[in-house]
């Protein structure tokens, strides 16, 4: 039967399988009782790693008010060979066994807390396990014969997380490329690429077709800014980056630009504009663009995504 004391946050169920870690049967419980000592602890058991050992209140741990209930506690042992900082998060539950039924009663935080251990807290547990009124109810089956059975479950949570920070970081250091490209007029290969620069911790180039690209080819110029290397990225990472495209006008300041706003991924190395200007605008010298038969790309990054992985 399961008891029905019922306290804030503790929740108690009945289940058919023993404890996976420890069993601690106490034979003669009234004698134990009436010894005049305060708490029992048991042997030293081991779980996940760690040396562990339960304190019985068997008369109640009076000073956490548990006075009319069985108190017990799960306690860390051998902590003097733990480094100084030590801390260990635990998940457990404590049990009594019901005897006329063959079934635990099961005793654990209600919303599954983990509990911390560490130098100035060396236990955990309940101080109002069970009421000594329903443990001694020999209907049941919690103390039977005068004979009793306690156990333990306890599972230590590893601390090996990984996380992981996303940024977006403003005006980036050296986060402009420069691409003059010279003899403009005798170009003939498909498209030409800017050396690489390093930008927000990624690499980047520019990718320019002089006489268009695809369907737009004979018609504009083409320009793209390309993520280097985007093939390496982790699965689905993605890197957004809003940045500027220009043409330069090498006489005043009246520049050719477009902004643009995209993630950048594997399946995404490149974005820009195919239509970026048509070649008779190009090649107009009124627009200054070509000049002593050199034109000048740029993309300025802006703003770019950065990650970083923590251990």
């Amino acid at each position: 039967m399961e008891d029905n004391s019922q306290q804030l946050g503790i929740r108690r169920t009945t289940r058919d399988f023993p404890p996976a870690h420890f069993l601690f049967k106490v034979e003669g419980f009234s004698w134990l009782a009436k010894t005049g000592v305060e708490k029992y602890d048991s042997d030293v058991f081991e779980a996940s790693g760690q040396k562990w050992r339960l304190s019985l209140y068997q008369n109640g741990d009076s000073k956490s008010n548990g006075n009319g209930f069985i108190s017990l506690y799960l306690v860390i042992e051998e902590t003097e060979i733990l480094p100084i900082t030590w801390e260990v998060n635990v998940s457990f539950r404590l049990f009594v066994l019901d005897q006329i039924r063959d079934k635990y009663l099961t005793i654990e935080d209600d919303n599954g807390a983990v509990k911390r251990f560490h130098w100035m807290k060396t236990e955990w547990g309940f101080a109002q396990l069970i009421s000594i009124e329903t443990f001694s109810e020999t209907a049941n089956g919690y103390l039977i014969d005068d004979c009793c059975v306690f156990g333990a479950e306890v599972f230590v949570v590893e601390r090996n997380c990984r996380w992981e920070s996303l940024s977006m970081v403003k005006q980036p250091n050296d986060n402009t490329i420069i691409f003059k490209m010279e003899k403009f007029s005798k170009l003939d290969r498909k498209y030409y690429e800017s050396s690489v620069h390093t930008i927000g911790d990624l690499k980047w180039k520019l990718k320019v077709y002089p006489k268009g690209n695809v369907k737009f080819k004979g018609k504009e110029l083409s320009v793209f800014l390309e993520l280097v290397e985007a093939d390496k990225l982790p699965p689905k990472r993605k890197v957004y980056a809003e940045y500027k495209l220009q043409v330069r006008n090498q006489i005043n300041d009246n520049h050719m630009q477009f902004s643009v706003e995209r993630w950048f991924s594997a399946t995404s190395v490149n974005w820009g504009y195919p239509q970026f200007m048509p070649l008779k605008l190009l090649h107009e010298p009124s627009k200054s663009c070509i000049v002593s038969d050199t034109l000048i790309v740029e993309a300025e990054i802006t703003i770019v995504s950065k990650v970083k992985r923590f251990s």
